[in-house]
Formats: structure tokens, C-alpha cells, sequence
């Protein structure tokens, strides 16, 4: 890690109480019968498709799924935070509406649960944009706490070491993410509209060569041979062009066994 801090230990230890808590809730849900992973649910909606055609859809019946990111009781009413891949939304859980045993179900569920829901789209008083909630299905019980909201996820070894976890947290990180998929996409329509091939070449060679860098090594057992994973894919792309495809490229994995930091890694693209 980083460093530690004076609370590290106390932190700890609370996080283990507060995941033994979760642990008897999903037991009780369980006594409930109901099944906290593995449930199938169908979406109609994601949450900004909702946000974006709220004209449209305001008093429709729509088909949601997402982690809780936040939960605010109201005794025998409920706002929570709702977040999907695209982005949030509010939706209210009411006693009256769903029912006391789902309502019960509802009170076991913890920020960072995953689950699915019908209910109707509306505008609540303060003019936000929300769903009112007629049923809910676990799809996925959470058993470690979030970081907490104000701090969030700070730590940059535990971010790296952790990704899911930092994905979750910190939302700019996932723009990212969604970033480098669209220069990828963009790259290979680049070059596919001018003629050129992509292909895949082998990661495993009898030779560590095409660039100057330490390579890893591995043993093929059948072969009895040791081979190095590719710290470049230019042998490889020659060949091909010596074979008669003019125009190649590819977009692989390449490995160098050499130094590590947050911005660079042994293993990349």
C-alpha cells in the first residue's frame, strides 16, 4: 500500500463488523425465500434513456436494473439512488405501494446491491426525475461496504489493485474506460477504410525479439521448449507482409518485464 493512517485498524475492523451485518442480512433474505445472486431480470429502459425522454415516458410503466449508490428512509418510504452503466437516477420505494414483505426485503438491502424494478415514471415536488417503484427483484447482494461518499476511493495503490471497485466509486474513471473503447473503435475504422488487414499474431515466440526490452519467459511443456511472450508484434506483421498482405496491423496485447508504476505497465496494448 501507499502508506498507512492512524485509523487503518479501526477501519478495519469496522469494515468487518459492517460485513457480518451484511452477512445476516442476506441469510434473512434467504429465510424469505428469496435467492441473492443469480436472478434474471429484463430491462426495458436504461436510466439516462429515462432521464433523456421523461416527456415521453412520464406515468409509463418502465423496466430498470442498477446498484444502489445511495439510500435515504423516510420510515415507510424510501428515495434511493439508482446507477447503470448509462447513468443515475432517483427512484421511491413506498410500504403501501410494494407490500409489507417486499417492503421488509427492501429494509435488508445495503449500498452497492444490485437489483431490478418496475415502476412508473414521475416528477417528484422538488421536480426531480424519478420512478415510483411497484416491485423489486435482488439481483446481486453486496457484502463489503462502499467507500465512503464524501472521501470516496483516494488510495491509488487500492485503486489500481482494486478497479472494479474504483469504477464503482469514482464515476470519471469509467469515462475513461468508455473513452479508450471509442478511440480503439475509431482506429480500426480508420485503417479498415483504407484497405488495411487486421490480424492476430502469435503472444508466445521461440525468440524475444522486435524491440529492445526484458521479456517474460515460460516453458511449453509438450515441446520441452522455452518461449518468451512477445514484447513486440513487428516480426510477426513483417512476415505477413512478405506473404503478400500489403496492408496489415493489429492491436495486441504486448508484454516487457521491466519497471512498473501507474503509468506504466508490464502488460499492455
Amino acid at each position: 500500500m501507499t502508506g498507512e493512517h492512524p485509523n487503518d485498524n479501526h477501519n478495519e475492523v469496522n469494515d468487518k463488523d459492517l460485513t457480518a451485518v451484511r452477512l445476516q442480512k442476506r441469510e434473512r433474505l434467504r429465510e424469505l425465500g428469496v435467492d441473492p445472486y443469480g436472478q434474471r431480470f429484463e430491462r426495458t429502459h436504461q436510466l439516462q434513456e429515462i432521464l433523456d425522454n421523461f416527456d415521453a415516458l412520464e406515468g409509463q410503466t418502465v423496466l430498470v436494473a442498477g446498484r444502489l449508490m445511495a439510500i435515504r428512509g423516510h420510515g415507510k418510504a424510501s428515495f434511493a439512488d439508482l446507477r447503470d452503466m448509462s447513468g443515475k437516477l432517483q427512484i421511491y420505494v413506498k410500504l403501501d405501494q410494494v407490500g409489507e414483505r417486499l417492503y421488509e426485503i427492501w429494509n435488508l438491502l445495503d449500498l452497492g446491491d444490485v437489483i431490478g424494478g418496475r415502476g412508473t415514471v414521475f416528477r417528484t415536488r422538488r421536480g426531480e426525475v424519478s420512478i415510483q417503484i411497484e416491485e423489486f427483484t435482488v439481483l446481486s447482494k453486496c457484502l463489503h461496504p462502499l467507500p465512503e461518499k464524501w472521501h470516496g476511493l483516494k488510495d491509488v495503490d487500492l485503486r489500481y489493485r482494486q478497479r472494479y471497485l474504483d469504477l464503482i466509486v469514482n464515476p470519471e474513471v469509467r469515462e475513461i474506460f468508455l473513452i479508450r473503447s471509442r478511440v480503439v473503435r475509431e482506429m480500426r475504422s480508420y485503417l479498415d477504410e483504407r484497405g488495411f488487414f487486421e490480424v492476430e499474431t502469435p503472444a508466445m515466440n521461440a525468440i524475444a525479439g522486435g524491440a529492445s526490452a526484458r521479456p517474460f519467459v515460460t516453458h511449453h511443456n509438450t515441446l520441452d521448449l522455452r518461449l518468451y511472450l512477445r514484447i513486440a508484434t513487428e516480426l510477426h506483421l513483417k512476415r505477413l507482409i512478405v506473404g503478400g498482405f500489403e496492408k496489415v496491423y493489429e492491436i495486441g496485447r504486448i508484454f516487457r518485464n521491466e519497471g512498473i508504476s501507474t503509468k506504466h505497465n508490464p502488460e499492455f496494448t
